[in-house]
């Protein structure tokens, strides 16, 4: 006891711990390692790793992720397994129910045999980094006493697994949320238009801790943009990109330089995943944007015969607290989902999920051949495997070549249902029987005006569907209009898109309930709110005042006209930003005249109440960065490291979402990592975290890139070893051990 409790005090106080001293804890000798690496870091904890071999540069990779991420990786280890309830006690139970029968290991052990024996070995040995670092490891993360947590050792499993839990399918937030609400209605619309954030939705809060998870974990969303030499004020091909995810601490992201004799890139990767995500190698820079693909459907399986489920009893451990059991039924459409009450409520049918995470697409070998490709034919070729989460795939290349791959796997549909997301499985024709791959899907290279933008929004058409409900075109219009406006586009003009907090739809939005306001004299006791929101231009930069008061105005006409006493009644379908910008003008003017002007009234009286209350945007936004042990009842507070007014909102750019406001709140999701890259420099990489390299509290490297990330500022990561060298001015020399002596030979 004396021990948690001393343990604790070091996570709720942490000391100070120098870069050197970190440095110094990370073990160089002795380890199984064929030959000498090299790692170089720089002054803000990012390694640069030089490997003889590329057993080496994994092994050392393993190393890196357990020494800079330690207790992270422990975490998502058992998220990805469904075991949170060994840690934070029985609040988690039904979220670990879920996550059981999601298994995003079911696929680990067919995908490790179906890998070519490169890929496997790569795992491996980043397997066998990872524990000799925790078994070597002079003290623990302070994180493992707080949550009880003991060293395991790691598998080619685990790794896996935390690699389809970042893959987690963006729609299942949708499909959970229409769920909840216990009607299909918003189903239609929501295909109608086309648009929809997944991770705005109306939950229980069982269900919004589920949805933090998944949504933190997933890529939910990004910007890539990718100009060709001709476009370009260098000469050469650009490449810039920014991650949407959830925002806490450490980042879900970490950055890493690596050469050895296959591989030679710099880039981001997930914590306890060997593969980069965003980056460059000398030839060809590449990153990704959610394609929120329609990689799952929902079956309702009531019907089935019973020989066709089925049933495992788990056991659930839980903190504080007696284990728990629970029962998961299987069917050859997935899990029943719905014999979870987080989930079923006002659900009468048994549904099954069907994902095509669990089947073993292999992502591993997809992106091992991306960071080596050199061509645009090769990039294509090198993401056929890659199946989960579906991509858009931008990419640029050094010979000034730019282009756009969508990488997903998925099932060959004729059309999606247009009034319910439940199929009959009874319906031969709702089956998976066949997939397409990134061989048969769009392929964009070279576009006449020489750009490639991605934001989520919907990608070519090809013969297969690849989805129902992307991003609103908001992002992608206000990239192209910039860019579009500029002869010739530098760095320079990519990093400022990556700060840009302008909505010009939402200004568009506020002119028209301006002229629905005057038309019904509905602002007459309240000038000074009129005039602030005539005044508005669709900024969302933190000192504004005009977008306090659009999103208050906003916040009660969806309220009012949709049916709910606050915008948290409101369906998950009626608070997306792409069917207000759409639908909410149109629908308050079918009301009746009479109805019309009293519910403007109403809305813009409480509007300006509201309203009134803060000066600025960034006043009611706010930026809450906080480590993940925040969720922790009554010792949650002490790890909310910084409380931030901020710009953005929703659909704009620099990307800080959140939903219908009408008080102060915290960003929800957005912008949390950046990448700009030339690719006529070897070394014109630049990469910025929201946090820091560090997971160790008390380090000095654990946050210190916010204050770059808003003063848009980067860190250079070089490709040149020469550079390297002389940036990356602190060296680690890992050791291999000594061969064990030969008696025989000694005789001899």
């Amino acid at each position: 006891m004396l021990s948690l409790i001393l343990s604790a005090c070091r996570v709720l106080f942490p000391r100070k711990v120098s870069l050197d001293a970190r440095l110094s804890s990370f073990p160089v000798a002795g380890l199984p390692l064929e030959g000498t690496v090299r790692i170089y870091w720089n002054d803000r904890q990012v390694p640069f790793i030089d490997a003889q071999s590329d057993r080496d540069l994994a092994f050392s990779l393993g190393a890196v992720h357990a020494h800079l991420r330690g207790a992270q990786i422990a975490v998502l280890k058992r998220v990805a397994s469904g075991r949170l309830s060994e840690m934070v006690g029985p609040f988690a139970v039904d979220i670990d129910y879920v996550l059981r029968m999601l298994d995003f290991g079911a696929s680990a052990q067919a995908l490790e045999c179906a890998m070519p024996e490169e890929s496997r070995a790569w795992v491996r040995s980043f397997v066998d980094g990872l524990n000799c670092y925790q078994a070597l490891q002079r003290s623990l993360p302070s994180e493992f006493a707080l949550l009880g947590l003991k060293p395991e050792a790691y598998t080619v499993r685990d790794v896996l697994a935390i690699g389809r839990l970042a893959a987690a399918d963006v729609n299942w937030l949708l499909y959970f949320s229409l769920l909840r609400e216990g009607s299909r209605d918003g189903w239609s619309r929501l295909l109608r238009a086309g648009t929809g954030d997944p991770a705005t939705g109306r939950s229980a809060a069982d269900e919004t801790a589920l949805a933090r998870l998944l949504s933190g974990a997933a890529r939910l969303g990004s910007n890539a943009v990718a100009v060709s030499a001709d476009r370009s004020a260098s000469g050469s091909a650009l490449l810039a990109a920014d991650t949407h995810l959830g925002l806490s601490l450490p980042n879900f992201w970490l950055l890493v330089g690596m050469h050895s004799p296959s591989y030679h890139a710099v880039g981001m990767m997930i914590p306890g995943v060997p593969l980069i995500g965003v980056g460059r190698n000398p030839e060809l820079a590449w990153s990704g944007t959610n394609l929120h693909a329609a990689s799952s459907d929902l079956y309702d399986v009531s019907a089935l015969p019973a020989e066709q489920f089925r049933t495992a009893r788990v056991q659930i451990g839980v903190r504080f607290w007696s284990d728990r059991h629970r029962q998961i039924r299987r069917t050859a459409f997935g899990p029943v989902i719905t014999d979870c009450r987080a989930l079923s409520r006002r659900v009468s049918e048994s549904l099954a999920l069907r994902w095509v995470g669990q089947d073993p697409t292999d992502e591993v070998t997809a992106l091992l051949n991306v960071a080596r490709a050199s061509s645009a034919e090769q990039f294509r070729q090198a993401l056929r495997t890659f199946g989960v989460p579906g991509q858009n795939m931008v990419f640029a290349d050094r010979s000034g070549h730019v282009g756009l791959v969508v990488a997903a796997v998925l099932p060959v549909r004729g059309a999606f249902p247009e009034s319910n997301p439940v199929l009959d499985p009874r319906d031969p024709s709702t089956h998976w029987k066949q997939f397409a791959s990134a061989s048969e899907l769009p392929f964009l290279v070279d576009p006449a005006d020489g750009l490639i933008v991605s934001a989520n929004n919907r990608p070519p058409q090809g013969r297969v569907p690849v989805g129902f409900c992307f991003s609103p075109e908001e992002r992608v219009q206000r990239l192209r209009e910039r860019l579009c406006a500029q002869q010739r586009i530098g760095l320079d003009d990519l990093r400022r898109l990556q700060f840009d907090v302008a909505s010009p739809v939402a200004a568009a939005l506020a002119g028209a309930l301006v002229a629905q306001i005057e038309a019904a004299r509905a602002a007459e006791e309240v000038p000074e709110f009129l005039s602030r929101l005539k005044q508005w231009d669709g900024s969302y930069d933190a000192a504004s005042s005009g977008a306090v008061a659009f999103e208050a105005l906003l916040y009660h006409v969806a309220s009012s006209l949709y049916g709910g006493k606050h915008a948290a009644s409101l369906p998950g379908g009626f608070v997306q930003w792409g069917l207000l910008s759409d639908y909410l003008v149109p629908d308050l003017q079918v009301l009746p005249p009479k109805r019309r002007a009293a519910v403007l009234r109403r809305c813009v009286a409480r509007a300006a109440r509201d309203s009134a209350r803060y000066r600025s945007w960034g006043e009611m936004h706010r930026l809450r960065l906080a480590h993940f042990l925040s969720q922790l009842p009554l010792a949650g507070s002490r790890f909310v490291f910084r409380d931030l007014a901020i710009g953005g909102s929703r659909e704009t750019l620099m990307k800080t979402a959140h939903d219908l406001v009408r008080r102060r709140h915290h960003a929800t999701y957005g912008s949390q990592a950046r990448f700009l890259t030339d690719l006529g420099d070897l070394d014109a990489n630049y990469f910025v975290l929201l946090g820091g390299q560090d997971g160790w509290p008390g380090s000095t490297t654990f946050d210190d890139q916010v204050p770059l990330w808003l003063s848009g500022e980067y860190m250079r990561l070089p490709l040149r070893l020469d550079c390297v060298a002389r940036e990356f001015r602190r060296v680690i020399t890992l050791a291999p051990a000594k061969p064990a002596a030969d008696p025989q030979a000694e005789r001899r």
